[in-house]
């Protein structure tokens, strides 16, 4: 099942109204930050293979919160409006910021690394 697949099964959008899709967005992105969050803590307790596993799922969930995103986006190039409310700026910011989280980690993960094959871990 690739991506697309899993969150059209996941998350059918044409049965939601927008505070729903908003929610989902937050729900996607929440846990995409707290799983990047998480292989951050595991790469400084030195556990690389489970840090690159939680970083893995991160970016999964990651997806899923961007193809709700580029599905409204799609709707709206289509000609069909979306209501742009506090609540859909306020899951754009939690997509965004789960989106940087990600990035950061995986450098974190990388710093980390090189840091204990350095032997400099104090």
């Amino acid at each position: 099942m690739n991506n697309d697949e899993s969150v059209e099964h996941a998350v059918n959008m044409e049965d939601m109204d927008d505070t729903e899709i908003v929610f989902q967005i937050i729900l996607y992105a929440g846990n995409a930050r707290s799983s990047a969050m998480e292989a951050i803590e595991l790469a400084k307790a030195g556990k690389f293979r489970e840090s690159k596993e939680e970083l893995a799922s991160a970016k999964k969930e990651l997806v899923s919160s961007h193809k709700i995103q580029t599905r409204i986006i799609r709707k709206e190039a289509a000609g069909e409006k979306t209501e742009m409310s506090v609540m859909m700026v306020h899951a754009q910011d939690h997509l965004m910021n789960a989106i940087t989280i990600h990035d950061m980690a995986s450098e974190f993960i990388d710093l980390y690394e090189r840091i204990d094959q350095l032997g400099l871990k104090s």
